[in-house]
C-alpha cells in the first residue's frame, strides 16, 4: 500500500514524523508537507501561483520527506497529480499540533490537505492531537496505523474521509475509541480588538472556555479520555430541514419560470 503524508504544522513538526514512524510499518510511505507552518490554510490552494517542491532530509529510514512551498491542499495535489505517477492508496494528515474539532474542521488546514485525497478518490483521514503542549503522539499515531492496516486489509473501503482527534495520553491511558460527529465549536467564535504603531487591529480567536459538548461528538469525546473517529462530510443540518428545502424549492422554480415567462 503507498501512503501519502501530509500536515499543515510544516514538514519539521514532530507530530508528523510521529505518524511518519507508526504508518512506515503498514506501507510505502511518502512525507509531502508545506516547508513552514499553514495552520488555518483550510482548503486553500495556489492558484495560478509558482509552487516550489524540494527534497529534504527524512527522520525515518526509507522516507522520502518533500517541503512544498504552498499550502497543506497545495501539497496533497501536487503529490497526487504531479509528484508521483502512481495512484496513492490513502492519505493522512497531521499529526497537528492542536485539536481540530467541531466548525474548525472548516478552516483546518490539516482537514483542508486530507480533503484533497478525498477530492481524489482515495481514502483519507486527518488526525490532531487535544492539547498544544507537552505531546505525547503515541497513541494517536497508532490509531493512525491501525486505520491504515484496515484500508490496506479492505475492511475499510470505498469512500472514506476520517476526522481523528485524540487525547494527550499515553496508549494506556486512553479509555477508548468512538465513533462520533461534530460539535459546535469554532475558531472564528471571538473578535479582540487591539492598537499597535499601525493602527487599530482585530484579532480572530476562540472563548477560553468551550461550548458544553453533548455526548456523542468529537469535543465530548476527547474531553473524557476517547479518542474520536469523525466521518466527514458530517451532516451539518437535520432531516427535518432537508425536507423543508425539497417542499421549497419546486415553489422557488415555479416563481422564476413564471418571471420569465411575464418578461416574455
Amino acid at each position: 500500500m503507498k501512503i501519502l503524508l501530509t500536515n499543515d504544522d510544516g514538514v519539521a513538526a514532530p507530530g508528523l514524523w510521529a505518524a511518519a514512524r507508526e504508518l512506515s510499518q503498514v506501507g510505502e510511505l511518502t512525507v509531502v508537507a508545506p516547508s513552514k507552518e499553514r495552520s488555518g490554510a483550510g482548503t486553500s490552494i495556489s492558484l495560478k501561483r509558482p509552487i516550489r517542491v524540494h527534497e529534504v532530509a527524512s527522520e525515518v529510514e526509507g522516507v522520502h520527506a518533500f517541503a512544498v512551498s504552498g499550502t497543506p491542499a497545495d501539497s496533497a495535489i501536487v503529490a497526487i497529480r504531479s509528484l508521483f505517477e502512481d495512484q496513492f492508496d490513502l492519505v493522512v494528515s497531521g499529526i497537528n499540533r492542536g485539536s481540530n474539532l467541531g466548525h474548525d474542521v472548516y478552516v483546518s488546514g490539516t482537514v483542508g490537505a486530507a480533503m484533497q485525497g478525498y477530492l481524489h478518490d482515495i481514502p483519507s483521514m486527518a488526525v490532531s492531537m487535544y492539547a498544544y503542549t507537552d505531546l505525547d503522539f503515541s497513541a494517536v499515531a497508532r490509531v493512525a496505523a491501525l486505520l491504515a492496516k484496515r484500508v490496506a486489509t479492505g475492511v475499510l473501503s470505498g469512500p472514506m474521509f476520517l476526522n481523528v482527534n485524540a487525547p494527550n495520553a499515553a496508549i494506556g491511558a486512553i479509555r477508548g475509541i468512538g465513533v462520533t460527529s461534530l460539535s459546535q465549536n469554532s475558531y472564528c467564535d471571538r473578535v479582540d480588538r487591539g492598537v499597535d504603531d499601525d493602527g487599530q487591529y482585530y484579532l480572530i480567536t476562540r472563548h477560553e472556555d468551550m461550548h458544553e459538548a453533548p455526548e456523542g461528538t468529537d469535543l465530548w469525546a476527547v474531553e473524557h479520555g476517547i479518542v474520536s473517529v469523525t466521518p466527514l462530510p458530517d451532516r451539518v443540518v437535520d432531516e427535518r430541514f432537508i425536507a423543508l428545502l425539497e417542499r421549497v424549492v419546486p415553489d422557488i422554480q415555479d416563481e422564476l419560470l413564471a418571471t420569465v415567462n411575464q418578461r416574455a
